[in-house]
């Protein structure tokens, strides 16, 4: 009965894991068939580039995935942890999304080539995250973080008491 919660996870894993494999493996063979067999005589050098664009966004946050859901085991077998929880956000939602839309783009772009610019939204995205986190690390050295009243006088007084001479006690929680 040891471990059940990593038994667990590493099926739950292995199952997702196996879903965007299909989702990935459809959306590739949608494109081929279509754009490729159906739609050849418009089918370009261009078409060939973008092929390789979307496989390398379906490969490297796949990879990334796919060692994120890798169990852990010893040396002799046993299953020490299941691996990381595919349905938390961060990263791993992230990497979804970059899936998610790279099978957007694949497939819409069989109607339109103006599809392409749906791809500029992984780094505006990007750059929205990476302006919060600049911000936060500039403005927390500058101001010192805000204070509330109650902290405000506790400060006070505290200094007031330090300011005497007299022993401040403080508790710790």
């Amino acid at each position: 009965m040891a471990n059940q919660g990593a038994k667990k996870r590493k099926d739950e894993n292995a199952r997702h894991m196996a879903k965007l494999r299909r989702i990935i493996i459809a959306c590739n063979v949608v494109y081929v068939i279509v754009r490729m067999l159906i739609f050849h005589s418009s089918f370009t050098w261009k078409h060939w580039i973008g092929l390789v664009v979307t496989s390398l966004g379906y490969a490297i946050p796949y990879k990334f995935l796919d060692q994120m859901a890798k169990p852990s085991i010893t040396d002799n077998g046993e299953l020490i942890d299941g691996g990381f929880d595919m349905s938390t956000g961060g990263v791993c939602g992230y990497l979804h999304d970059v899936l998610y839309i790279t099978c957007f783009v694949q497939l819409t772009t069989i109607i339109s080539g103006k599809f392409w610019y749906t791809y500029l939204v992984i780094p505006a995205f990007g750059a929205y995250k990476a302006s919060g986190l600049i911000r936060g690390f500039l403005s927390q050295g500058s101001e010192g973080g805000v204070e509330d009243e109650k902290t405000r006088k506790k400060r006070e007084k505290m200094e007031r008491k330090a300011s005497r001479g007299q022993v401040v006690r403080t508790r710790t929680r």
